[in-house]
């Protein structure tokens, strides 16, 4: 049998760009070098569903963090990570290793370690002076994605540990190579 019996739980944008917020794309389809570094590397891969795309469609504006963070959203991001999760437990009982997740950094549901912050985002567009004065409060904080964080609660709940890893759309020359270091066992 030639598996390798390695996973990685993946953000799902990093298989399938067309789900995040219009604009927001910095590739055309799956963020290549990642994706064929793990398939070279006999990695399997679990795309993790899109909780944004679930609840806001193709059309949705751009958010952050304070307006997912809802108890409707963190129920959601619980109900669509739940058969994953089932996933998750049945492959470790089974003698796979789940190596690593790997999420995105900025995102308000699947920053790793950075998520994108605007406390007084919310109401009427038309009620801004200017889409300036909307931009210029966007902030990014060392908090996770609402998405992550649950995540990460239910993982904590089952004593599952994965390491976190994520890709810096900033600089994804830096985070890839970075990312590739772990899985490759060097850091």
């Amino acid at each position: 049998m030639l598996r390798a019996k390695k996973l990685v739980l993946l953000s799902h944008c990093l298989l399938n760009v067309n789900a995040k917020v219009g604009g927001l794309a910095n590739y055309s389809g799956a963020q290549e070098e990642l994706i064929s570094y793990l398939v070279q590397k006999g990695f399997g891969i679990i795309q993790l569903p899109c909780p944004e795309m679930g609840c806001g469609g193709a059309r949705r504006w751009g958010q952050t963090r304070q307006q997912l963070d809802t108890p409707f959203f963190r129920d959601y991001c619980q109900k669509i990570f739940r058969p994953i999760m089932h996933q998750v437990i049945d492959y470790i009982s089974n003698g796979y290793e789940l190596v690593a997740l790997i999420g995105i950094n900025s995102s308000p549901s699947c920053g790793v370690n950075i998520t994108c912050s605007a406390a007084s985002w919310g109401g009427e567009l038309h009620n801004w002076s200017s889409i300036e004065s909307i931009t210029q409060e966007l902030e990014l904080i060392p908090y996770p994605g609402v998405f992550m964080e649950q995540i990460i609660i239910s993982l904590e709940v089952k004593d599952i540990k994965i390491p976190l890893l994520a890709v810096d759309e900033a600089d994804p020359a830096s985070s890839l190579s970075e990312i590739k270091l772990f899985l490759e066992g060097e850091v």
